[in-house]
């Protein structure tokens, strides 16, 4: 993803997925739309939803190993750190010409801006906590984390 409005589309996109509220309930419901959607595909993947540096939600699906949980772990920090996706901070990197390690000044090994990474927004309060996908390349991992947050917001909201 590196054409020239991809940060645009990327950072509307955050501001659209913002939560009514943001509930434990909340959390299960989306990891487990995450989790039936990932089991359609016989996705690898391993999920985890955190809300104020708790863990609400985890599953590993078949195929899935424990360095995804290190991947969610590395990726998280980065929604943490920054607020945005990690698949934005990805791209902003790439588009300035920096390595986003290098121009942060950040440990390979605590953090990864690589997308599947995305921020729980509540409306109105901001940035609680992250959703996180590993498994399939970068963009897949955003979209399934995407389009999942979009179908429990359209629930909420009806």
């Amino acid at each position: 993803m590196n054409d020239s409005n991809a940060l645009e589309v990327l950072l509307a996109e955050e501001q659209e997925l913002q939560f009514p509220s943001f509930s434990s309930d909340i959390a299960w419901r989306l990891g487990s739309r995450i989790y039936q959607r990932a089991q359609t595909g016989a996705f690898p993947i391993a999920i985890e939803i955190s809300r104020n540096g708790q863990q609400l939600f985890f599953a590993a699906l078949p195929g899935a190993t424990p360095d995804n949980a290190e991947w969610i772990r590395r990726k998280r920090a980065v929604v943490q750190r920054f607020h945005h996706s990690s698949l934005y901070m990805s791209v902003e990197a790439e588009q300035q010409g920096r390595p986003f390690l290098q121009r942060y000044g950040l440990s390979e090994q605590d953090y990864a801006a690589a997308g599947g990474g995305f921020p729980v927004f509540v409306r109105d309060t901001g940035c609680i906590g992250a959703v996180v996908v590993s498994g399939l390349p970068q963009l897949e991992d955003h979209r399934l984390v995407t389009v999942s947050i979009r179908e429990i917001i359209a629930q909420l909201t009806t």
